[in-house]
């Protein structure tokens, strides 16, 4: 890889993606689906005008979202949030073609409106039916969950006004989950499906990892078009810059403290907040985990935080200062969740494009610290 840009950055693999996107444009067509980019994972707007040559639209979480995806993405967008404001929803009218809310009540708040600004609206469900282990954090069908509409929940008045259905309930999952979680929801709720024009499978679906079931999926879409009689959505972030993004970090010091500790001027904290919300351990070019190669050291970022630690990593050989480490998939769930905490610099974003050379698209400064504060 290159190495001409001040670190921390990010850089977009153009090539890796294009990958990922016929993947899902396969998909698309042979399921005959759409597939939208959830911009909650993956906001990079300058490549937006390759992204909407594969996929139908975005998905949006609020106003701010709604308003990129409409501006720089075009197509279809969709917003769901789990609660509107009222100084904002005429606004999200403005950039949004689908609505979803998340209780009777929204719907019977908002609705209206919305359909006399001929918005197809929908409600987001919860199926109670919970697929993943070891990540409650992102886990809509936990207990206790304030993400969808359960039965119990369900005010039958509002079945007539709407347009479709919503649900997500996957991480990083594989077909199977999906068809599990789609037993559920017709289990629960197959008859309100009939007679509504679509269904949003949501996101969560790792179609573009070495190893996903595509047939499955495929599958399972083609029974609900085929039972329903409906347009069935789904909304990857993840899947559409799975393994595309590297974030490139230089080592400033190595201290000892037991153990070896290298000090690096990327943070888990600011640059990768996954890291510790997860937790996730980051794939490192050229290292082991911890012991597996010859010397091991503990990565960490420059905050005063003191649990601000990527991981444990092994090395061929030592570590010292001016070192170049590469972590790989960071293009999903990072630039949309930077934080300039402690005054840290917010990583420069590079796009590498299919003929191997390097632009940099953004870099940031001083300003972007200061004009986030009084």
């Amino acid at each position: 890889m290159q190495q001409k840009w001040k670190t921390p950055y990010f850089l977009v693999d153009e090539a890796r993606l294009v990958h990922n996107l016929e993947i899902l444009k396969e998909v698309s067509e042979r399921a005959g689906c759409k597939i939208l980019l959830a911009q909650k994972a993956f906001s990079m707007y300058a490549v937006y005008p390759l992204l909407r040559n594969y996929l139908a639209g975005s998905t949006a979480s609020g106003l701010y979202e709604a308003r990129l995806g409409k501006e720089y993405f075009g197509g279809e967008t969709h917003v769901f949030s789990p609660a509107y404001r009222n100084d904002e929803f005429e606004q999200i009218l403005h950039y949004a073609d689908h609505i979803v809310f998340n209780s009777p009540a929204q719907v019977k708040k908002y609705a209206k409106q919305a359909k006399e600004a001929q918005k197809s609206i929908g409600l987001r469900l919860n199926p109670e039916c919970s697929t993943q282990e070891g990540h409650a954090i992102y886990d809509p069908c936990a207990p206790g969950s304030r993400l969808g509409t359960t039965l119990e929940n369900l005010d039958q008045s509002i079945i007539p006004i709407l347009d479709g259905f919503h649900f997500h309930t996957l991480c990083e999952q594989d077909s199977d989950d999906l068809e599990k979680t789609v037993e559920a929801v017709e289990r629960k709720f197959g008859r309100y499906l009939k007679g509504k024009k679509w269904l949003n499978l949501g996101g969560g679906h790792h179609i573009t990892r070495p190893g996903y079931d595509l047939e499955r999926l495929i599958r399972v879409i083609h029974h609900l078009k085929e039972t329903y009689h409906l347009e069935v959505y789904l909304e990857p972030g993840e899947a559409v810059v799975l393994n595309a993004g590297f974030l490139v970090s230089e080592v400033l010091e190595v201290v000892k403290n037991g153990i070896s500790i290298a000090i690096l001027d990327t943070s888990a904290a600011c640059h990768m907040p996954d890291v510790l919300e997860m937790p996730y351990r980051p794939p490192l070019q050229k290292s082991g985990l911890p012991e597996e190669k010859v010397y091991t050291y503990r990565l960490a970022g420059p905050t005063c935080l003191a649990g601000d630690v990527i991981g444990d990593y092994s090395f061929d050989q030592p570590l010292k200062e001016g070192d170049i480490l590469v972590f790989e998939d960071m293009a999903l769930y990072t630039m949309v969740k930077t934080n300039t905490f402690n005054g840290m610099p917010l990583p420069s974003i590079v796009l590498q494009k299919r003929d191997g050379t390097q632009e940099l698209i953004r870099a940031f400064g001083y300003e972007d610290f200061k004009n986030r504060l009084s």
